[in-house]
């Protein structure tokens, strides 16, 4: 190739991907209840962007096999659930609110807490039980906290209400801001949900009411648990979207709508998210007792929202097959290298059993597990 051909080609690969930096891709209509508008059904995807949600995706994805692997070791022990499969979520609720909004979440709280700054190395340190842990290896699976996040909660249900307190703040506060209350299908009955959307109602509270519905609240099916399985109606007097949880721009535009509605004082609304855990509930749970194997691999093969967001940016050139494959590369030494720490940083010592049980408090004594056995407890 001459000279002049290949500076040609050079223009026209260049030319290519500035047409491909930004595509605006149809997504699935979302179910609505008491609504007059709905989502819309295209969403602006820039290059950047699509990396970027792919990128956080296959950490979340590698992190949680990682996660079951160091399980299986007896490396991770306790409770531990796990969040592949509804990578979507947690990615395009992000992308539809400020970093400055609020979150609070069940116990499948992994995802969330890399989407709000956690570091990989301090979960997987979490989990493990370490010092470096982001809870000071403390917490465990269930108790993962940040800036703007309130957990990884481990009574079903009970994070609602939380969150509609987060809102009721919010409002009080006149900061503008949003609180996204996440629960599960197995959460969705509840008293204490349906108590949270009469307060936040009566209030108009800025707070989305998320249901992640993953089809199986423990090893029952929705149809199994449930009356009604329209989860997104469930608020009866409050607004609803029912919406597709496996593409990431679908959810991305929805929560971007509820959080809108919110914000201009008409919240609260209920949003439920259809997705799929690959895993079982927790760990305990190999997850194919209640369910066929054949129907996993169906949706990891028809809807997995990975590959779904990998072939619309590769069909809309915004991407290489390379470009990705090297993402996935950096993806697992990252992976790799938090699993190192994860598995070599020391536990906490026993002195520290008893500290952070308030804030910004002068050392207490408290009494260990014998009246004699005295503990120190510093803020």
């Amino acid at each position: 190739m001459t000279s002049k051909h290949a500076k040609a080609f050079y223009f026209s690969i260049e030319s290519l991907w500035v047409a491909a930096a930004c595509a605006s891709p149809c997504v699935q209509k979302c179910d609505t209840h008491r609504l007059d508008d709905a989502p819309p059904t295209k969403s602006v995807l820039t290059r950047d962007d699509g990396l970027k949600y792919y990128r956080t995706m296959q950490v979340i994805r590698r992190m949680e096999l990682k996660a079951d692997q160091l399980y299986k070791q007896k490396i991770i022990r306790g409770f531990c659930h796990l969040y592949d499969g509804q990578e979507a979520c947690a990615v395009g609720i992000e992308a539809g609110i400020n970093v400055t909004d609020h979150l609070i979440t069940a116990y499948r709280a992994h995802g969330f807490a890399y989407t709000r700054g956690v570091p990989v190395k301090e979960i997987l340190a979490e989990l493990t039980g370490r010092r470096g842990g982001c809870a000071k290896g403390k917490g465990g699976s269930m108790h993962m906290y940040a800036k703007n996040f309130y957990g990884g909660n481990g009574i079903v249900g009970a994070q609602v209400p939380l969150g509609a307190g987060v809102a009721l703040a919010c409002k009080y506060l006149g900061t503008d801001q949003v609180c996204a209350a996440l629960y599960g299908d197995g959460a969705a009955n509840q008293g204490q949900i349906f108590e949270a959307y009469n307060m936040a109602s009566l209030w108009k509270l800025p707070c989305i009411f998320i249901c992640e519905n993953n089809k199986y609240g423990m090893g029952t099916s929705v149809e199994r648990a449930s009356a009604s399985t329209e989860y997104y109606k469930r608020g009866d007097f409050i607004p609803g979207l029912r919406v597709d949880g496996m593409d990431i721009l679908c959810v991305k535009e929805a929560t971007k709508f509820a959080a809108d509605l919110c914000r201009a004082g008409k919240g609260p609304i209920v949003m439920e998210l259809q997705t799929y855990r690959y895993h079982g509930h927790s760990m305990s749970d190999p997850g194919v007792s209640y369910r066929t194997r054949e129907e996993i691999q169906e949706v990891r093969s028809k809807s997995d929202p990975i590959s779904l967001l990998k072939d619309r940016m590769l069909s809309n050139n915004m991407a290489s097959v390379e470009e990705l494959k090297e993402i996935d590369v950096q993806v697992r030494k990252e992976i790799e290298e938090a699993a190192q720490f994860a598995t070599t940083d020391p536990e906490p010592p026993l002195e520290d059993l008893c500290n952070h049980i308030f804030y910004n408090d002068v050392p207490l004594e408290v009494r260990g597990t014998l009246p004699w056995v005295k503990l120190k407890s510093v803020s």
